[in-house]
């Protein structure tokens, strides 16, 4: 798939491929992606392995993980150059909703309109 319809099916992304993506800034198998998901959210969010194991296959189809290692138990995952140019962009439209938001939180946050 190309990059312009890879951007275009992924983003936005859903929460699950978000930090699938984001947990890979090392490779990473199936349990250790949910448990650092888990670490970093401080258990907010807690991938069940069908979530995982299903988007990640996805993700390998689509060229935006590939498998690092495979010799043992586990499949180890890694992103791809793909990967990160995704994520990328994901991380900088989420910052220009944040950005978005902080203008207008006096109207919804509890303060008084100036």
């Amino acid at each position: 798939m190309d990059s312009k319809k890879l951007l275009s099916a992924y983003l936005p992304m859903t929460e699950t491929a978000f930090y699938i993506l984001l947990s890979m800034s090392e490779p990473r198998h199936g349990y250790g992606i949910a448990k650092f998901v888990s670490e970093l959210t401080n258990e907010r969010i807690k991938l069940g392995s069908g979530t995982i194991y299903g988007t990640l296959t996805k993700m390998q189809r689509d060229g935006i993980i590939a498998v690092f290692d495979d010799t043992e138990k586990r499949i180890v995952y890694e992103i791809t150059d793909t990967g990160k140019e995704l994520l990328r962009a994901e991380m900088n439209r989420i910052s220009r909703v944040y950005d978005d938001m902080k203008s207008m939180e006096k109207y919804y946050m509890g303060e008084e309109q100036q």
